[in-house]
């Protein structure tokens, strides 16, 4: 079973229009939340887009650097779901995901798909013709993802980790950070790979609870913001 399989789908079955991720971006003042739901939608299509385009198969390549942000949620489940090895080199990767201010990032992959990280996942303008637009290429797959095989606990998943390895380290950061189930965590932290990754974002899906990512952030807004998201658990910066 997949890492996408076994955090998303006991929290979809469980109430799929609650919130899993809200985001904000103290420097334009955006906020986006995602439902469990649209979550789990936006993972499918990407998951859909890299079997059915790329040709992806368990254990293959994928790089992402990206920072914190709902649509890289997207694109790690995503790749998670169909069984990606994520890392963070781009050389020999099958697809790299960077966002597309930073389209070098991707150097050595065999695909470059450019994220926007728009507020509202709006496309990338004016790509170079061998650069794809994540945003575009992934909205016209469907919304739920079929794998076409198993993906075994002990298949690579992240950078050294395998699967079975990334959820139980996933739990015990839960536990060791103070995300009880289903907590509504405020964090700042970036998602670097893997600790951040494991720290800032699995930790809290593994604990079934709801993130509050904040990019950029003001310190004035923080007080407020904690009362307005009933935050029960602040992760350090």
């Amino acid at each position: 079973m997949s890492i996408t399989q076994a955090l998303l789908a006991p929290m979809v079955a469980a109430g799929s229009p609650r919130p899993l991720i809200t985001h904000y971006d103290d420097a334009t003042g955006a906020r986006v939340e995602l439902s469990r739901a649209t979550t789990a939608n936006w993972a499918a299509k990407t998951a859909n887009w890299l079997v059915d385009e790329l040709d992806v198969e368990p254990g293959a390549p994928v790089a992402v650097a990206l920072p914190a942000h709902w649509q890289t949620l997207g694109v790690l489940l995503g790749a998670w779901w169909c069984g990606a090895h994520v890392v963070a080199d781009p050389k020999g990767a099958e697809v790299a995901f960077v966002p597309g201010s930073v389209l070098e990032a991707g150097a050595g992959a065999h695909v470059v798909a450019a994220v926007g990280l728009d507020a509202m996942g709006g496309p990338v303008r004016g790509l170079p013709a061998e650069v794809v637009d994540y945003a575009s290429d992934v909205r016209v797959h469907g919304d739920d993802f079929a794998p076409r095989d198993p993906v075994p606990g002990s298949a690579p998943a992240l950078l050294e980790f395998s699967v079975d390895e990334v959820l139980g380290l996933a739990s015990r950061r839960a536990a060791e950070q103070g995300v009880d189930r289903g907590a509504r965590v405020l964090s700042a932290r970036n998602w670097t790979l893997p600790q951040g990754v494991l720290d800032g974002l699995l930790s809290v899906l593994s604990a079934q609870g709801s993130l509050v990512q904040v990019s950029n952030p003001d310190p004035a807004k923080a007080q407020r913001r904690r009362a307005d998201e009933k935050v029960t658990v602040e992760l350090d910066g």
